[in-house]
């Protein structure tokens, strides 16, 4: 009789759960709808997080090559001409008066490396830069001279120890007079292979061959 009433109440109070459970909305899961399977092949896609990006900017385009400006151009200098004058380098001059500074430089600034105490003597130029001229004498001494300290009237020095003038350019005229080695004088006219000189008032013919301060062949009025 005990056992029949305590079964009784187990399943009373079992159904009281169930009850209670239901008003509360405690359910049990749903089963899974078989339209979803396990493959997800009827499931809608999800959407992609690149979907939604912006797309890129398209390239800009390269920009044109611009047509090559030409130059203009440059001859060459001529290394025959000076740099400032366009005269013929080397050339012949003569100091103006008695005494220039020859430098090691072309500016006051270069140190004075030989100086020329003797007016008339020829000088040969063999470069320029701006107001300077780089001279050099019979024995190649010399350095950058400012040019305001040369003059273009010609002069020549005898080279040998005796050289002898005479009144016409051939061996056959008579000699006028003979001067020393070192002796400096004025040209006057030059031929090919003469020239004639003036020292200390007297003028003769000499062969280019005795003088220093002329080229070979250089024709003088």
């Amino acid at each position: 009789m005990r056992i029949m009433q305590a079964v009784a109440l187990v399943v009373t109070l079992g159904l009281i759960g169930v009850a209670a459970a239901e008003e509360l909305g405690s359910k049990r899961p749903a089963p899974r709808p078989e339209s979803l399977t396990a493959t997800g092949e009827s499931a809608a896609p999800l959407p992609s997080a690149e979907a939604g990006a912006a797309k890129p900017a398209p390239a800009l385009a390269a920009p044109k090559p611009q047509p090559a400006v030409a130059k203009p151009r440059v001859p060459p200098r001529d290394p025959t001409r000076g740099t400032v004058t366009n005269l013929p380098l080397p050339r012949y001059v003569s100091l103006k008066g008695n005494e220039g500074n020859a430098r090691r430089g072309p500016g006051l600034t270069h140190r004075i490396d030989w100086v020329f105490t003797r007016a008339g003597m020829p000088l040969r130029i063999t470069a320029e830069y701006e107001h300077w001229r780089r001279v050099e004498d019979a024995e190649g001494a010399g350095g950058w001279v400012h040019y305001s300290l040369l003059s273009g009237v010609r002069s020549a020095l005898v080279a040998q120890d005796l050289a002898d003038f005479r009144d016409g350019p051939s061996d056959d005229a008579a000699v006028l007079f003979q001067a020393e080695r070192n002796v400096v004088g004025w040209i006057q006219e030059c031929e090919p292979e003469w020239c004639r000189l003036s020292i200390d008032g007297e003028k003769g013919w000499v062969r280019k061959t005795a003088l220093w301060g002329v080229d070979a062949g250089e024709v003088i009025e």
